[in-house]
């Protein structure tokens, strides 16, 4: 086996073990969002229950709260609108360090 197939072997196991070991190790986790610690440090301090005063926009257009599968995709796509607007900025600049060089060995 050559080298280069020996790491990628490595690789491939340790992915599949980075993904495979939490399922056992986390069984009967329970996960929270940071909306539901904060309601309860307010309640802890204030020592009433925390009512928000505000509600999401789109709950009000649908009439009810979002299901979290739709709340994942909204988040996806603002990542992936955050990540597009920086890799496009961080090619610019990348672009126009390369065109600078150039310019500066050609005087």
């Amino acid at each position: 086996m050559t080298k280069t197939k020996k790491k990628v072997t490595t690789l491939l196991i340790i992915a599949a073990l980075i993904a495979i070991i939490p399922i056992f190790t986390l069984k009967g986790a329970e996960f929270g969002g940071s909306d539901d610690a904060g309601s309860k440090v307010v309640a802890e301090i204030t020592g009433t229950d925390y009512q928000p005063w505000a509600t999401p926009i789109m709950e009000k257009w649908i009439g009810g709260e979002l299901p979290g599968e739709i709340e994942t995709l909204i988040f996806c796509v603002q990542t992936g609108i955050g990540v597009g607007v920086l890799a496009f900025f961080m090619g610019r600049f990348v672009e126009r360090n390369k065109k600078e060089n150039q310019q500066n060995k050609i005087a």
